[in-house]
């Protein structure tokens, strides 16, 4: 029977094999398809690996042995779990609280809710560890200017929970929003009608087909904080994290081989997650939480549960509100915890000094953004809706990005492409490469999710009547998969302007980024020039996602649908 199942699997595969090779432009895309991966994603992980593993004498385990003997990498592991763990769990409560209130609560403070926790998202990832230390810091606004404390420590463990909870949780939100949204009302009336309280329902109803979804929002947010670079390099202090022991062990230290070696340990750990995420919980989620809910849902009333939510929730958005409020602020204070005296030399120290990283970053984003676009759509095209060998490969690779580290991927690259024949080290290439590999994953699944919720009959009509692949994909996939394609394109070009992690390792003399002057000039401690850096990267995103929306919008594509 086996034998047999797998002669019809072959039989079926050349017979989709023969169709590719009748459309030439198909066959040629899904070659460039595969190379494209094949060098800019999986090369340079296997060129982290091989640095780890070969010495001056060929193979050796001795880089590992050294690490792992080490004390010092011993206590950063430890810290990188317990990191992970606090901050997975306290980000996926807060991320739940958000999305139940936003999806059973009737308050007027929804609008509020949902705008700061989009907040983070579209800013640089350590702005919030900046306003801080701004705020809670030695010379901080609140800790030396009102309540006159000198024995106060935010760097560290403490400062590092604080800042990474408020930064992703709202990974955790967005996602259980979405699944709480889509539980079938009926069930949840059914147990009320049969006597249940509104706890017994929330706890022997909802929590239960909520569970892989809370499971997967943690193990997402887990991911998250473990490779996070930028807010452990900013507030981390002596509390090590893997990610910032690459980044010193190979920058600071010219130990490239113990970078390497850290660097695959984190890899190892990250991709773990990352599978169990993708090919056990996502499966359990689309099982125990199916469809669009039968009817709208009643929203709850009662005092007693509206008001000590909508507190929670009021108070962490007024709190985030702060730390945003804060950030133009420091940049128009002469020096932040000395002389609160109003000044824009900050600014003008910038626009004078400062232009170049500001004309890099934009120039180099809007290279980055179509290329994502695009690259994302043809791919999730070629998982969706053909069938190919490699199809598995290609689906694989294409969200690998997700779960491999910003310092992992830095390494990577400067490991494989600082030799011939792809001398790419220094140049603005390898930049756009860096920003269109890790902004690829977002794209692709929501070009994935997209095509799924289209009848594959329309674009076989049109095949049937003689159009071939790139004309189908142009005329009809394309135009009815806008939304997503636009989606991908705002979110590459955010994600392109706020990355430090990737691409702190590729910058050179003649490209600079705005968020690695940023990190420079936090950590030499002028707060007024990195808060006037931040204040106008924020503004240049915001600026360029609401000119991309207004245009949408006058295409017609609605927000909803993105």
């Amino acid at each position: 029977m086996a034998f047999k199942q797998y002669k019809n699997k072959l039989k079926n595969d050349l017979v989709d094999m023969k169709k590719i090779w009748r459309d030439p432009l198909l066959l040629v895309t899904i070659i460039f398809t595969i190379l494209v991966l094949l060098t800019f994603i999986l090369y340079p992980l296997f060129s982290v690996l091989n640095q780890s593993f070969v010495g001056e004498d060929g193979f050796t385990l001795k880089a590992y042995v050294q690490t792992l003997e080490n004390i010092d990498f011993r206590n950063t592991l430890g810290n990188t779990m317990k990191l992970g763990v606090t901050v997975g769990l306290l980000s996926t409560l807060l991320g739940f609280i958000f999305a139940y209130t936003d999806s059973y609560i009737r308050t007027r403070f929804k609008k509020m809710f949902n705008i700061v926790s989009i907040l983070p998202i579209v800013s640089p990832p350590f702005v919030l560890a900046l306003s801080v230390i701004m705020l809670f810091g030695q010379r901080g606004l609140v800790t030396h200017k009102l309540l006159h404390l000198t024995d106060v420590n935010i760097y560290g463990f403490k400062g590092l929970v604080i800042v990474q909870t408020m930064t992703f949780f709202p990974v955790a939100y967005l996602l259980l929003n979405g699944l709480l949204k889509h539980i079938d009302v009926s069930l949840e009336e059914a147990a009320r009608n049969m006597g249940a309280s509104r706890w017994k329902t929330f706890t022997t109803v909802t929590l239960p087909l909520m569970a892989p979804g809370i499971a997967n929002a943690f193990l997402l947010t887990f991911i998250e904080t473990v490779a996070d670079f930028s807010n452990p390099m900013v507030i981390g202090g002596d509390f090590s994290t893997l990610a910032t022991s690459i980044y010193l062990q190979a920058i600071g230290n010219y130990d490239m081989q113990g970078g390497a070696t850290i660097a695959v340990i984190l890899l190892a750990l990250t991709i773990l997650i990352f599978v169990i995420e993708k090919y056990w919980l996502e499966r359990k989620s689309y099982v125990t939480v199916t469809g669009k809910a039968s009817r709208e849902r009643e929203l709850i009333t009662e005092k007693q549960i509206v008001y000590p939510l909508s507190i929670v929730c009021l108070l962490i958005t007024i709190f985030i509100l702060a730390l945003y409020i804060l950030i133009p602020l420091g940049g128009l204070f002469k020096i932040w915890g000395v002389n609160y005296s109003l000044t824009l030399d900050h600014f003008k120290y910038v626009f004078d000094l400062g232009l170049e990283p500001i004309m890099d970053t934009t120039f180099l984003s809007v290279i980055a953004t179509p290329l994502t676009g695009i690259l994302a759509m043809i791919i999730a095209f070629l998982i969706v809706r053909k069938k190919f060998f490699g199809k598995g490969f290609v689906e694989f690779s294409s969200l690998l990005a997700m779960a491999v580290p910003g310092t992992v991927i830095g390494i990577g690259y400067i490991l494989a492409y600082n030799t011939r024949p792809l001398l790419l080290t220094g140049t603005g290439t390898i930049i756009v490469i860096a920003f269109v590999m890790r902004s690829l994953p977002v794209g692709v699944r929501s070009g994935v999710a997209a095509l799924q919720q289209i009848d594959p009959a329309i674009e076989e009509a049109a095949s049937d009547l003689g159009a071939n692949t790139s004309k189908v994909f142009s005329s009809i996939t394309l135009p009815l998969i806008k939304p997503a394609f636009f989606s991908g394109l705002v979110y590459s070009f955010v994600r392109s302007m706020t990355a430090v992690s990737a691409v702190i390792f590729l910058v050179s003399a003649k490209y600079s980024l705005l968020t690695v002057q940023i990190l420079a000039q936090t950590d030499a401690g002028r707060f007024g020039v990195a808060a006037a850096f931040s204040t106008i990267l924020i503004i240049i995103v915001y600026t360029a996602v609401a000119i991309m929306n207004f245009a949408l919008s006058k295409m017609g594509v609605s927000k909803e649908g993105m």
